[in-house]
């Protein structure tokens, strides 16, 4: 069992949405993002997300880690947990990132209006003790259907002149305007959202 009391907290991830459903289940927590460039080898979308999650905790880890002295006592006793998390988009196997410019967030909404995508989050945890120097590393991932009603031309330049589609996978935010276009979930919504909190705290409970 973790003893939050002793354990640092890291959220490697600069997303406000991370961020609240992490303040949501009661974390206290600091932010440190990851400055890795994201490449990964992985060609399935739930491998895909663990692998560039725990790059981003391996990153944030190893940052932290290049300027802790583990000879001075204020590390007696004390742990240190980094979660990374990474989300994507797949439509019939086509993985969608964050759109670079307008045309690219048009032809993603343009392939999911009126059909059923997945969305893959996925978390690594390193959980570090510098007493024992001991490392444990978990990862996990959740998946979402989502279907999107059809959607016309106009609603899609509508959409995406709101800005909202800019830094997210697959060009939408389930929780912004385009929660109009949602038909429906199947699923973790949360996990849509960008982190799979109730997973999450699962895991957390068994390390």
């Amino acid at each position: 069992m973790i003893d939050f009391d002793k354990t640092k907290i890291i959220l490697a991830s600069n997303s406000p949405r991370r961020r609240e459903l992490m303040m949501q289940a009661g974390y206290e927590f600091e932010v440190i993002a990851s400055n890795m460039d994201e490449n990964t080898t992985e060609t399935k979308p739930s491998l895909i997300v663990e692998d560039l999650s725990m790059q981003k905790a391996e990153n944030v880890f190893n940052n932290i880690m290049k300027v802790v002295n583990l000879s001075l006592d204020a590390y007696t006793g004390l742990s240190l947990m980094i979660i990374g998390a990474d989300t994507i988009v797949s439509k019939d196997d086509v993985i969608m990132g964050k759109p670079k410019d307008y045309d690219e967030a048009f032809n993603m909404i343009h392939s999911l209006q009126g059909n059923v995508h997945q969305v893959y989050t996925g978390v690594s945890i390193i959980l570090y003790n510098f007493e024992t120097q001991d490392k444990t590393v978990r990862s996990f991932h959740a998946c979402t259907d989502v279907e999107v009603y059809p959607m016309s031309d106009s609603e899609i330049n509508n959409y995406i002149s709101t800005g909202d589609c800019y830094d997210k996978a697959g060009s939408y935010g389930i929780q912004g305007p385009f929660a109009v276009y949602v038909k429906g979930i199947h699923g973790d919504y949360n996990n849509v959202v960008g982190l799979p909190i109730a997973k999450l705290y699962r895991e957390l409970q068994h390390m």
